[in-house]
């Protein structure tokens, strides 16, 4: 059972630092390049990225990593993690935030983007960017903030998790 504590707790760690780098990418490379960018890049950039990101590899990070936490949590419980298991219920928490913020701001946002329809014949490109870019990029960095949180909890709880086996 420490064995598959161990593991699970890895895959947690691995998947919460999978998308705080994801997310925290966005928040200084891609959103601030679309921001030199004309009202067209960013829109029909972001669009395509919505389309592309939806693929077996995201989902499984994103979604999987909510599993993997909450299965982390039950076996540091079951197991008597001690002292790691705090550390594993902040990073479910921090995930959490990132998991509803992506889910109840970030996505809507995005479908709301791919409504405006394709970029050559949208009339006023200016008027979607501006509804879209703002509340975007902020609630983007909430939830990389979230997620690289969460993987430091999670890194930390891996540490003493190992203690705890010695």
């Amino acid at each position: 059972m420490k064995t598959l504590s161990t593991v699970v707790l890895l895959l947690s760690t691995l998947s919460a630092g999978l998308m705080a780098g994801l997310f925290a990418a966005f928040a200084y490379a891609v959103m601030p390049g679309f921001k030199q960018g004309s009202d067209r890049t960013l829109v029909e950039g972001m669009q395509r990225i919505n389309v592309a990101i939806l693929n077996p590899v995201f989902m499984s990070m994103f979604m999987g990593g909510l599993l993997f936490l909450i299965a982390a949590v039950a076996l540091q419980w079951r197991t008597g993690g001690g002292s790691a298991l705090p550390w594993v219920i902040a990073g479910l928490v921090l995930y959490l935030v990132m998991f509803l913020v992506t889910s109840g701001v970030n996505v809507p946002l995005n479908d709301q983007l791919a409504k405006a329809g394709d970029p050559a014949k949208i009339a006023d490109l200016a008027a979607v960017r501006d509804t879209f870019e703002a509340r975007w990029v902020t609630w983007n960095i909430v939830r990389a903030l979230a997620s690289t949180g969460s993987f430091g909890c999670l890194m930390w709880a891996l540490i003493v998790h190992g203690r705890n086996l010695a």
